[in-house]
């Protein structure tokens, strides 16, 4: 078993693209309810972190914790992309972005909701808050905004289709699947944005030519990467999932 610390313009199509993303952000709509009732007797929980540094857990609540971080971090980095929009963005990048925006922070506040209810309470069972610092990159640099969100989508979508095999409880897992397709939205639309007119929103590099299927990831494979971005620095382990 691995351990992993963090140390961490034209119209019509983007009237679509609109269109699309709004979808996609009704996927998730009305679900928090269904996670946080859920009455899951096997949560496997985790006795209280020791030595101040926070493990996930394992089973439901180790990935429930495991995907709260990575909503944490493309709810922080899409707020600080709106909050300083690079120069002469277009009307439908500004868009775009800021359909982005509003679902990883709903995502990220469904996913604090609903891991309170299911530890009932209990903070020590529940990742904290992350602090972030993303160094030299430049929020009004265009090119460094769009690949940093490229990076950040495709590791979303690959994170949720790695995860789904550690998810018991059937709820989650139809949770995490509508999430995960929007994640795959967004990264469809992120690419679309740098390479307009091209293949690249499915591109060879995400999607598996023989197969038809997207990446996925262990989770272990997933934080190592995020944590050599750099970008979190509340350091917390994962030594409970793959």
């Amino acid at each position: 078993m691995k351990k992993t610390t963090i140390k961490v313009h034209q119209p019509k199509s983007f009237n679509n693209r609109r269109q699309f993303l709004k979808l996609g952000g009704l996927a998730v709509a009305g679900t928090g309810l269904l996670m946080a009732c859920s009455n899951d007797d096997d949560q496997n929980m985790m006795p209280p972190p020791e030595g101040g540094i926070f493990d996930l857990g394992e089973g439901d609540l180790g990935v429930l914790n495991y995907a709260y971080a990575l909503e944490q971090l493309e709810a922080d980095f899409y707020t600080k992309v709106v909050n300083s929009f690079y120069a002469n963005i277009t009307d439908e990048e500004r868009q775009v972005l800021t359909d982005l925006y509003y679902h990883e922070v709903n995502h990220r506040d469904f996913f604090n909701a609903a891991i309170s209810a299911a530890v009932e309470g209990n903070t020590d069972l529940m990742l904290p808050t992350l602090e972030f610092d993303y160094g030299d990159l430049d929020f009004s640099n265009r090119a460094q905004v769009l690949g940093t969100a490229k990076v950040l989508e495709d590791t979303g979508v690959a994170a949720y289709n790695g995860a789904g095999r550690l998810i018991s409880n059937p709820d989650y897992l139809l949770i995490a699947g509508k999430i995960v397709s929007v994640e795959a939205r967004h990264a469809s639309a992120i690419r679309t944005l740098i390479n307009p007119n091209s293949a690249d929103f499915a591109g060879d590099d995400v999607v598996t030519v023989d197969t038809g299927l997207d990446a996925a990831l262990d989770p272990s494979d997933i934080l190592a990467a995020v944590s050599a971005t750099g970008f979190i620095k509340t350091e917390f382990t994962a030594n409970n999932l793959p």
